[in-house]
This record gives structure tokens, sequence and C-alpha cells, in this order.
């Protein structure tokens, strides 16, 4: 059982809710339990699409400053690829993926927000990975999700000033996706997730796989990727069946079963 971290399903979306206040900071407790409701959720059949939420007024303000302060070198260097891998917790859920961001963003509740296929926020949002003002850089992919996300002369701006960024600004740089009013995030990313809820869920896991897998590598094994995960799906019901509905009855008609 989790306590600051909670996953609730509803209609086929899971909402992975944030809950330590004031300002939702990541200890390494709620790191854990991110990550354990994160592999939740890619197991749950019932859960399509996932959004991640840090309630009305902040997304999340980073990881706990007051707990990595006390910590050496020696304490550090054997958990901080645990540290990575509770920050892109969400970039390994094979379904569509969303932060609904109002409030502050900041440091590990940027990267959170970075692991998601899409990020919503709200126009009072700020955003930014401040870490250098504390003498260290983004330890939970920051560094590398941001500079492909906005492309390294934008990352290292952000990372090298630690200044934080307005919704507006993050709009025009591709570092958020669309900015609503504060009370309207958390419905404009489940519209988002909604639609993937009756979809072919193994086609949009491979897209998934087949798009993340090709930015880590050069184009050529990118496209033998992406041929290895477009000829398994004609393995899968939901692409003999997508096909099979297309011939009969023309686009758009498709039922599909997530095999």
């Amino acid at each position: 059982m989790t306590e600051f971290v909670k996953l609730e399903v509803d209609g086929g979306v899971g909402t992975i809710r944030l809950d330590r206040p004031p300002m939702n900071a990541f200890s390494r407790q709620v790191q854990e339990e991110l990550k354990a409701c994160a592999e939740e959720a890619a197991r749950r059949a019932d859960v399509r699409a996932v959004i991640v939420h840090g309630g009305e007024k902040v997304f999340a303000a980073g990881a706990d400053v007051k707990e990595m302060a006390k910590m050496s070198y020696a304490e550090m260097a054997p958990v901080a690829r645990r540290l990575s891998a509770c920050f892109g917790a969400m970039s390994e859920i094979p379904k569509p993926t969303v932060a609904a961001i109002t409030g502050y963003a900041l440091g590990g509740g940027l990267e959170v927000a970075l692991g998601c296929d899409r990020r919503v926020c709200g126009d009072n949002a700020k955003l930014g990975q401040p870490e250098i003002l504390l003498g260290i850089i983004p330890g939970g992919g920051g560094t590398q999700r941001l500079a492909r996300l906005i492309g390294p002369s934008r990352a290292k701006d952000l990372i090298y000033t630690g200044r934080m960024v307005s919704a507006e600004e993050a709009l025009a740089i591709g570092l958020v996706d669309e900015v609503v009013a504060p009370d309207e995030v958390y419905a404009a990313a489940r519209r988002w997730a909604e639609q993937f809820v009756n979809g072919p869920a193994m086609a949009l896991a491979a897209a998934k796989k087949a798009i993340d897998g090709g930015l880590d590598t050069d184009l050529r094994t990118g496209l033998d990727l992406e041929s290895e995960l477009f000829a398994a799906l004609f393995a899968t019901e939901d692409g003999r069946g997508g096909m099979a509905s297309f011939v009969e009855n023309g686009p758009g008609k498709a039922t599909f079963v997530g095999r």
C-alpha cells in the first residue's frame, strides 16, 4: 500500500496522483511509490492510458532537497541509477501517458513529466530544472529527455541558468503540448487519454516502442526495429481484426480487444 502516490482507475484511464503536501517533493519513499504505481498501471489490462497529476495547485517541486543534502557521494553513487529509474518510470509504461501540470513542475517534477508522451499545463505553470542553483545537475533524466524534446541548445539554456519558464514559453519551445486554464488541466489531459481507451492497445504499445527506441539509435537500426514491430502486429487479434474491418466496413469502424 502506497502512502503518497495512488493509482486510481476509471473508465479505462489510470490516474497516478501525487499527494505529498505542500509541494509533492519526491523523497526516496515517494520516488519508489511512483515507480510502483507506474508498474501497476503497465500491468493492468483495465488501464489503457495513464495520467500523472499533482493536484489543483502544484504538480511537483522536485526531489526532497533536505533529504538529499545529507547524502555523501558514497551514499548517492549506488542509488543514482535507481533515482533515475523512479523519475523515468512513466516512460516505461507501454501505453499513452500524459502529465497534467498545474503550478510548479521543477527538477524531478519536470523530469517525471518529461517521461510522459504528452504534457498539458495550466497557464499558471512554471517549469524548470533548477538543480544547477544547488551546485548539482538533473539526475532523473533531465539532461537527456529535455535535450531530446526541445533540442540541446534550449536544454542547455534551461539547465545552465536554472531559470523557470512560463506556460507560454514552454508551449513556444515545445516543452509542453497544450496550455489551458488551471482548473481545466486534468479535464484536458483526460480528454486526450480517453481517445485511446477503446483503441488498439498492442499497436499503441508498438508505436511507442518504435518511436522511443528509434530515438536512442541510428536510423538504420530504428528502421529495423520498426519493421520487426510492424510485422509482429500481424500476429495480434487487433491487427487482423482491424484490417478485416477496414476491408469489410471501411475506415474507422474497427473494435479492438487489446490482444
